[in-house]
């Protein structure tokens, strides 16, 4: 009895450190079938999570440096918004749709359909910075500047650095692409799905501002 009592209780322990393994497979890190999220995607999830709320915090700083400088100055002119920031407002908004597409398509295990749709992803958010850039452009051609008036400072500034951070998100999504999953303790899944919320985050974001730099002239 003893010996069968040792052996019960060493298949128990490797049966524990089996379930515990991370995936080396690079795309079995969803549920493990028991309900359990493992502590590998949880921590990628959460780590992803305070950083965007460090973002947040960010702009809603500028944002309130906004709505008060628009207040107190006397040389405040509004910012003739020019018609393709709509235009890149759709481009976005496309990709969130797109982005998803390629996560249901990973979980299914299209893998062409999910680096078709990823890659699509990723130009429309090529594109919608090249578009921000344009519409720089076409304010610099109307004469406004970023040290024209306190309101096209702002513009700038909040328009430049958000898509600074989207465009790090573009190389995240090409980052999930290309890695190689095998091996990683984190598996492709999980790169989607932390790289999908950054991005959905950043197009909300900039629909807020967006909101902001229209309502707010």
């Amino acid at each position: 009895m003893p010996g069968v009592v040792a052996d019960e209780i060493e298949l128990q322990i490797g049966a524990n450190r089996g379930g515990d393994a991370p995936s080396r497979d690079g795309g079995g890190d969803g549920d493990r079938g028991d309900g359990q999220i493992p502590a590998y995607r949880r921590a990628s999830v959460t780590g992803i999570t305070l950083a965007l709320g460090g973002i947040l915090m960010f702009f809603l700083a500028l944002t309130s440096s906004y709505i008060v400088r628009r207040g107190v100055t006397t040389d405040w002119q509004p910012v003739p918004l020019p018609r393709l920031l709509w235009a890149n407002t759709a481009v976005l908004l496309a990709s969130s749709v797109t982005i998803e597409m390629a996560r249901r398509a990973l979980r299914r295990g299209a893998e062409d359909a999910f680096r078709n749709l990823w890659a699509l992803t990723s130009g429309l958010g090529v594109i919608f910075v090249a578009g921000q850039l344009l519409a720089w452009r076409e304010l610099r051609a109307e004469g406004v500047f970023l040290a024209t008036n306190p309101s096209s400072s702002f513009f700038y500034v909040l328009t430049g650095l958000h898509g600074l951070h989207l465009l790090g998100g573009v190389i995240a999504l090409v980052y999930v692409a290309l890695k190689s999953w095998q091996g990683s303790r984190v598996g492709q899944a999980t790169g989607a799905e932390v790289a999908a919320i950054y991005w959905h985050f950043m197009d909300g974001l900039w629909v807020f501002l967006l909101l902001l730099l229209t309502l707010g002239r």
